[in-house]
C-alpha cells in the first residue's frame, strides 16, 4: 500500500507555469520530503498529489491505480495541515471521527480506531474537549490523529509543524518519526526546515522554481550535491562558494566549502583574515571571517572557542571534503 508515481507533472495558474515537468517515485513506507525556497511549488505538488489542484498535465498513480480523475475522498490519502483545520465546534473524539463517519463506517470500528490514535498520541485525556482548550502542539496532535484514524494508503504532510515554538517542533518531530515507525506507512511532507528534513526523511526531493534539482538520501545530498543550489541549500550555515580563480585553482569556476570542513589557528593557515563577528551558541561557535585571499568566509568550529570579533587568524580548508562546481553551477568534484 502506498506506493506513488508521478510523471510530468506540471502545473500552471494562468500564464506562470509553477510546476515544470515532476517525475517522482515514491515506495511502500518510504519518508519522502520536499524541500526548497518558498514559491519553488513543493506545497503546490503536495495539493495536486492530494487533488486539491488538478494538474495542468501529466499522470499520477497511487499503487499503480491512476488517480489523476479522482477527487481527494478517492485517493486514499490524508492530508495535515499546518493551520491543524479542526472544527472548533466538535469535540477532539468527534474531529477524529469525523472522516470514517462521513465515509459511513461502523460505530465500533470508528471507536477502536479513535481509541488506538488517541493512545498511539497521547490524547487519551483530551478526547471530550475542544479545540479552544487546547495548546498548539494538542492541537495537531489531533489533526495527525484525524489522519491516522483514516489508515490511509498516503499521508500528506504540509508543513504541519510551522506554528509552533521551537521546543514544540522537537517533540512533535520525534512523534512523527515514531508515528513512522510504528505505522510503516507513505508519508510525504514539506517543509522548509531543513533540520526536519535531515532528521525525518528517507528521502529527499529538492525543489527549485518548479523542477527538481535532487533526490536522494539526506546525507547523499549532503556528501554529493548534484549542484551549487542544492549544494547551498542543504547544511546549516550554508555553504562558502568561492571563485576558483581567487585561491588559485583551475580545475572548477566555484569552489565550495562547508563552514564545519574549515579549522582556524592563531599562527599559520592557508587563509588569513579577520573575525567581523562571533556567535557563542555554546555547541557550537560560528565565525564570520574576511580573508584576504578567499574572502568572506563562514567557519562553524563544534563546542566553545574563545574567538572574537577583531581577532586575526588563519582558516584552513580540509582539501578532502572541498567541492568543484562549473559555469553552469554543476558539481564537478566532492
Amino acid at each position: 500500500m502506498g506506493s506513488l508515481v508521478l510523471e510530468n507533472i506540471r502545473k500552471s495558474f494562468g500564464q506562470v507555469e509553477v510546476l515544470k515537468g515532476i517525475d517522482l517515485e515514491v515506495s511502500d513506507g518510504e519518508f519522502v520530503i520536499f524541500v526548497g525556497p518558498s514559491g519553488c511549488g513543493k506545497s503546490t505538488l503536495l495539493r495536486v498529489i492530494a487533488g486539491l489542484e488538478d494538474a495542468t498535465a501529466g499522470a499520477i498513480s497511487i499503487d499503480g491505480d491512476a488517480v489523476g480523475h479522482l477527487p481527494p475522498s478517492k485517493r486514499g490519502i490524508a492530508m495535515v495541515f499546518q493551520t491543524y483545520a479542526l472544527y472548533p465546534h466538535l469535540s477532539v473524539r468527534n474531529n477524529m471521527a469525523l472522516g470514517m463517519k462521513q465515509a459511513g463506517q461502523p460505530a465500533d470500528q470508528i471507536a477502536e480506531r479513535v481509541a488506538a490514535a488517541s493512545k498511539m498520541l497521547s490524547l487519551e485525556e483530551y478526547l471530550e474537549r475542544y479545540p479552544a482548550e487546547l495548546s498548539g502542539g494538542q492541537r495537531q496532535r489531533v489533526a495527525i490523529g484525524r489522519a491516522v484514524v483514516r489508515n490511509p494508503q498516503l499521508f500528506l504532510f504540509d508543513e504541519p509543524l510551522s506554528n509552533l515554538d521551537a521546543a514544540l517542533r522537537v517533540n512533535t518531530r520525534l512523534e512523527i518519526a515514531r508515528l513512522h515507525r510504528e505505522l510503516g506507512a507513505t508519508m510525504i511532507y514539506v517543509t522548509h526546515d531543513q533540520v526536519e528534513a535531515m532528521t525525518l526523511a528517507d528521502k529527499i526531493v529538492v525543489l527549485n522554481n518548479g523542477v527538481v534539482e535532487q533526490i536522494g538520501s539526506p546525507m547523499e545530498l549532503y556528501n554529493s550535491p548534484a549542484n551549487m543550489f542544492v549544494a547551498g541549500f542543504i547544511g546549516s550555515p550554508q555553504m562558502n562558494f568561492i571563485a576558483a580563480e581567487r585561491i588559485g585553482r583551475s580545475d572548477a569556476k566555484t569552489v565550495g566549502i562547508r563552514p564545519e570542513h574549515i579549522s582556524v589557528d592563531r599562527e599559520s593557515g592557508t587563509w588569513a583574515g579577520n573575525v567581523l563577528h562571533a556567535e557563542h551558541l555554546g555547541a557550537d561557535t560560528i565565525l564570520y571571517m574576511e580573508t584576504e585571499a578567499a574572502g568572506l568566509l563562514t567557519v562553524r568550529l563544534f563546542g566553545e572557542h574563545k574567538f572574537n570579533a577583531g581577532d586575526r587568524l588563519y582558516a584552513t580548508p580540509d582539501e578532502a571534503r572541498i567541492f568543484g562546481f562549473d559555469d553552469a553551477g554543476r558539481s564537478i568534484s566532492g
